[in-house]
């Protein structure tokens, strides 16, 4: 197999076009040209009044591919293409009695749960939250009738936060073993359309994350794997430094040497519980801030140029970042096209907001976070918890300013650069439900927050044309970007530094951010359990 990069052809070129431009490009006759496989297909719109190509990186398979390579020997991009497959690291012996434990049923969970299930290892899932189809129906209920379900919303239950989001599945993490290739190729073989295995910045969306979920939990459970839902996990047996089993709420322990911590960033009791019963905690960086809204005819207008709403390439996004006067970086987070703010809260008597889109990205809004980077040492000392309880006031006091009856918080951005409170809206319509009761959003976050995004909204007004209009809203609080604990542990075995058989996962445990890199460090922590448990069978 050889792999081309950097392959162009025309926005609107036909599919049909693709094989003869490998033909030309490998200077082979059309019969050599055994099969391709669409490896990447990205575009650049950088320069937007330029003309737009997509970008291929492609595998193709050859009658002969040794005289083709030796032909290009000295063209970096034309290679030998690498092996994605995935391959197992361990299979369970029929006779193993123990069953590992995984905590929490997100994207780190899910992924971590189904690759020890393709093992034979059987896990027992235990998530705090409901189903999916549950889940939906007690998340609406928040939405549209202002009752908020502790355990049942957008932060707990099957699928985790990432379900009720964007749905993106694109990360910067390094994956020298592919790993992402197979949470991509799982989720296409739950359901999940196929392009998601080769356009640049895929996403699924929630509706049809639903159905993906609930089809992995059915693969879970036909491997001899169980998952149990409204099952919170409220405190740790350990002895002697070691893991021995969990107990429930409602009083079961369930004994297990061998334990995934995929617990996502708000199970702020379960950060307690491990933090009183000895388990290493640390405090991590987090961000902060608001969600701002724009026409996305706006963003696709300013993104794109000429191409805006061209069909090929959907609704736009943006990256921005801006450092400060004062030191802070404000930067945009969780972009959603043509999605919508949502209510995320999972405590009474707090707010927070996250986006949210469907795959269609077709709502009249963009929406993103827009932060502020804060730090332990900083802005929250006091101990390993001192950001979760930063989050915990900070939210309160979003609630009490949103009406105390979970609505938002919110301002124009004209008046909010103008440090004056907003009474009516303009032509953007904020899309947060159940509410966004208008004022003044400084009383929301701490001053240098304030300071600093007050400076940045001009900043990237200059980038994106418009971004700082009057009339664009901003919705408090974002607090959840990231988990504020990180349950730190051993590079190599994976274990908590020291619980062993304890292994911190996922983002809530600080070692990913979003659904692709959690996914893939649950297949790592799958493996790192699988070799620990036929080890400890050995010895």
């Amino acid at each position: 197999m050889i792999r081309i990069n950097e392959l162009q052809l025309p926005l609107d070129h036909p599919t049909e076009a693709l094989r003869p431009a490998i033909v030309a490009r490998l200077k082979i006759t059309d019969a050599e040209l055994l099969d391709f496989t669409v490896f990447k297909r990205s575009y650049d719109a950088r320069k937007k009044n330029s003309e737009i190509t997509f970008v291929y990186i492609l595998d193709v398979e050859l009658s002969n591919e040794a005289p083709v390579l030796k032909r290009f020997a000295k063209d970096h991009n034309i290679r030998p293409a690498p092996d994605t497959a995935y391959y197992p690291v361990a299979q369970a012996p029929t006779d193993l009695n123990e069953r590992p434990l995984v905590i929490g049923f997100g994207p780190c969970g899910l992924f971590a749960a189904l690759t020890l299930a393709q093992m034979g290892f059987k896990p027992i899932v235990l998530e705090r939250g409901r189903d999916v189809r549950s889940r939906t129906k007690d998340t609406w209920a928040l939405w549209r009738n202002k009752v908020l379900s502790p355990e049942s919303n957008v932060q707990f239950g099957e699928g985790g936060a990432g379900l009720f989001s964007d749905g993106k599945l694109y990360s910067q993490i390094k994956d020298p073993k592919f790993y992402g290739r197979k949470v991509m190729h799982e989720f296409v073989r739950a359901g999940a359309p196929e392009e998601i295995m080769f356009v640049s910045k895929p996403h699924i969306g929630t509706f049809r994350l639903t159905g993906v979920v609930s089809s992995m939990r059915e693969e879970i459970k036909a491997l001899g794997g169980e998952v149990r839902f409204d099952s919170r996990v409220t405190d740790f047996l350990i002895n002697d430094g070691r893991i021995e089993g969990v107990q429930l709420a409602d009083g079961e322990e369930l004994r297990s040497r061998y334990v995934v911590l995929a617990l996502g960033h708000s199970a702020r009791d379960t950060f307690r519980k491990l933090h009183e019963r000895g388990v290493y905690v640390e405090a991590k960086p987090f961000a902060i801030g608001f969600r701002i809204e724009h026409p996305q005819s706006l963003i696709d207008t300013a993104r794109l140029g000429k191409y805006a709403g061209h069909p090929q390439l959907g609704a736009a996004d943006y990256k921005l970042v801006h450092h400060a006067r004062n030191g802070r970086a404000v930067y945009s987070f969780c972009m959603c096209p043509g999605g919508m703010v949502v209510a995320a809260t999972s405590e009474p008597g707090r707010v927070v907001t996250n986006g949210m889109s469907q795959y269609s990205r077709n709502e009249r809004n963009a929406n993103a976070g827009i932060v502020v980077g804060i730090h332990p040492e900083q802005d929250f000392p006091g101990g390993p918890l001192a950001g979760v309880e930063l989050q915990e006031q900070l939210e309160s006091r979003a609630f009490e300013l949103g009406g105390s009856d979970y609505c938002a918080p919110g301002q124009l951005v004209g008046d909010f650069i103008r440090a004056k409170a907003s009474s009516s809206l303009g032509e953007v319509q904020p899309s947060y439900q159940p509410g966004v009761l208008l004022g003044d959003l400084a009383a929301a976050l701490p001053a240098y927050a304030i300071e600093a995004i007050r400076e940045a909204l001009p900043a990237f007004g200059k980038q994106i044309r418009g971004f700082d209009r009057q009339d664009a809203v901003l919705t408090g609080i974002e607090t959840r970007t990231s988990s504020p604990v990180r349950i730190k542990r051993d590079n190599i075995s994976l274990q908590s530094l020291n619980t062993r058989g304890l292994y911190p996962a996922g983002e809530g445990a600080g070692y990913a951010g979003g659904i692709l890199s959690a996914g893939v460090d649950g297949i790592k922590i799958a493996e790192a359990v699988a070799t620990a448990m036929l080890a400890d069978r050995q010895t």
